[in-house]
């Protein structure tokens, strides 16, 4: 992988290089750019992909606490690294919170988003206590006791056992920042309606994580063109579990913007 000093952190990241208008994706919680390989040959003939690694994940270190600004802060200096003025802004779950935040921060710089399970608002008072016992559970006593679970809510069906792998080695100072990242979040619900660029929704119908009332609220909210499209049968990480419905319609929707 390749490295930038963006903010203080190295950041680690892919470029599939090339001439064609500029795609980062962003991954998920527990994730790492990975995520994305069943989206890079089907994207990268025609445009210039990005992915990387966020803090505490992959390659990437969380030395020190950090919130999605940040990490919006991140990506938009990722860009900076890259000489680039502006790109599509792909992001699944938290990718989506902080390419959402990138938006705000600086609109003219976000050519478009592509939100893929995820949100604007803060965790569920109903299963915001149980994720905080399960994150106790993994740094007293690693991931084994909890991994099951975990996986069933981010992967659904997918083979869990290359995740399990790469959790096992995840730092857990960084992951306690990581953690505290998600869970304490704000909620941008009020400000979506600045976000006038044009955005796709994805979102797996089968989502145990996030409900599909919360990708509806982004498309009601969103203040530019807005489609939704729903992955039948798709869990969390419906982008690595239902390629074949989501590499069609996002690549549909990247050509769209001329």
């Amino acid at each position: 992988m390749l490295t930038a000093r963006v903010n203080g952190t190295d950041i680690a990241y892919t470029d599939s290089e090339g001439d064609g208008p500029a795609v980062v994706l962003s991954h998920g919680y527990l994730m790492d750019h990975t995520m994305f390989d069943p989206q890079l040959p089907v994207l990268a003939p025609e445009f210039r992909v990005i992915t990387w690694d966020q803090r505490g994940f992959g390659d990437t270190s969380a030395d020190g606490p950090f919130s999605y600004w940040d990490s919006a802060r991140d990506v938009l200096g990722l860009l900076d690294h890259l000489g680039l003025d502006r790109a599509v802004l792909g992001g699944m779950s938290q990718g989506g919170f902080l390419g959402m935040r990138a938006a705000l921060l600086e609109p003219g710089r976000v050519r478009a988003l592509a939100l893929i399970d995820t949100q604007a608002g803060q965790e569920d008072p109903a299963v915001a206590p149980g994720y905080e016992q399960m994150e106790e559970i993994w740094l007293a006593q690693g991931p084994e006791p909890v991994q099951e679970v975990v996986a069933s809510i981010i992967l659904g069906g997918i083979d869990p056992q290359p995740w399990y792998a790469k959790w096992a080695e995840l730092d857990r100072e960084g992951l306690t920042h990581s953690f505290r990242c998600l869970m304490d979040r704000d909620d941008i619900t009020d400000r979506l309606g600045e976000i006038s660029c044009p955005a796709l929704i994805l979102h797996g119908t089968a989502d145990a994580a996030i409900p599909m009332a919360k990708a509806e609220e982004l498309r009601d909210s969103l203040g530019g063109p807005v489609e939704l499209v729903a992955v039948e049968g798709g869990p969390h990480a419906s982008n690595l579990s239902h390629p074949d419905q989501v590499n069609p319609a996002l690549l549909r929707f990247l050509r769209s913007l001329g």
